[in-house]
């Protein structure tokens, strides 16, 4: 994947022990800022981004030349307002838009790492960004935020550094991926690993691209991104372009050529061997088992304001799972708020412009913010 030699890259210089054992140093971290920096830098708000997301939160990415991901919720004016905040965002390790991850060369080798690259996990992609708190010398964050993967990122960073984080918003998330998540991202790997051309993860050498797997495994995943209310009322059995059926293979169904589109779309902006290890990680996260089964121990440390945010029609990562995380911070006491938006957008309703979304985050950071300056 063809990188545009514009982004913003931190070289970490510091050795990084990996959970799997190796230790990286010298890799490459890129990230993107919004907004500037006050003179106390006390302003700051580190974004982590979910499973397909990068850096390019809003504005025009310039690479793939659409909107950020979060162009709804961060900008100018905006819930996360960047007139006010200065907004950081990584792309995590393992990512394929600049950071270290399987598509670099390996030093040793001189080959692209493919399926050599160290498998990582969400602490290690926590652990690689705090180095952009010491590069632009902030001692505290305002808040870390981030739906769904960037949500867990939020719950291992307050974890790991307890009282780096005024606030702490995990929106869509959970503390450990359950079975039926693990079955979903297994089902992707596999239709990438059977693809011909994926070729043992050495596709890159080769020049090709698994990209038939690989818009399986984004059509899969996809599914489980919306709500079964929401895909019925936005297509539900209507066909595509035609009265009546082909009686074929072709895609008959709206639904079907949505996905298929979805599929392929991705396949332009996404690394196949990213996808293996980004959705790894995130079945490997178990904030319950590295506390020893009590998850409160996670946040005793703590003095973080949390803001836990789901959604109704999320079945990925339902409310009962967020509910979880606000059980074990009560138990410690932690000062936490929580709401359940209504919405029939499923899993993606972070990412999609839902107004009291929107507004139920943006009244939380400003009401903190205005506290803090009081």
């Amino acid at each position: 994947m063809n990188i545009k030699q514009n982004i913003k890259t931190l070289i970490v210089e510091k050795p990084l022990k990996l959970d799997c054992g190796q230790t990286i140093n010298n890799f490459p971290l890129a990230y993107e800022t919004y907004g500037s920096l006050n003179n106390e830098k006390d302003n700051a708000i580190l974004v982590f981004h979910a499973l397909t997301g990068d850096q390019f939160v809003t504005g025009i990415n310039p690479v793939t030349k659409k909107d950020g991901w979060w162009s709804y919720a961060v900008g100018s004016g905006k819930s996360i307002d960047t007139d006010k905040y200065f907004v950081i965002c990584a792309n995590v390790i393992g990512g394929c838009m600049g950071s270290f991850g399987p598509s670099h060369e390996n030093p040793k080798t001189k080959k692209i790492y493919g399926t050599d690259f160290p498998v990582i996990t969400i602490n290690d992609m926590v652990n690689a960004q705090i180095n952009l708190l010491e590069f632009f010398g902030i001692k505290k964050l305002f808040s870390v935020v981030g739906g769904s993967m960037g949500g867990m990122q939020v719950l291992q960073f307050i974890s790991n550094y307890p009282d780096k984080a005024k606030t702490a918003i995990p929106i869509a998330c959970t503390s450990s991926h359950s079975a039926q998540n693990i079955a979903f991202n297994e089902l992707g790997r596999q239709a990438i690993a059977a693809d011909y051309n994926w070729s043992g993860g050495d596709y890159n050498s080769k020049n090709i691209v698994p990209d038939k797997g690989l818009a399986v495994a984004r059509m899969a995943a996809h599914i489980t991104y919306l709500s079964k209310k929401g895909l019925q009322e936005k297509f539900g059995r209507k066909l595509q372009e035609r009265d009546d059926l082909k009686f074929g293979f072709d895609a008959d169904f709206q639904i079907e050529s949505y996905l298929r589109y979805q599929g392929s779309v991705f396949v332009d902006r996404f690394d196949a061997n990213s996808y293996l290890y980004i959705t790894r990680a995130m079945d490997y996260f178990d904030l319950v088992k590295q506390f020893n089964g009590n998850l409160s121990d996670a946040f005793k440390n703590t003095k973080a304001k949390f803001f836990i945010i789901s959604f109704t029609s999320d079945w990925l990562y339902p409310t009962q799972e967020n509910k979880d995380i606000v059980i074990a911070l009560n138990a410690v006491g932690a000062n936490v708020g929580f709401v359940e938006i209504e919405s029939d957008k499923g899993h993606d309703s972070f990412l999609l412009n839902v107004p009291d979304f929107l507004k139920a985050l943006k009244n939380f950071l400003d009401k903190s913010y205005a506290e803090k300056n009081s």
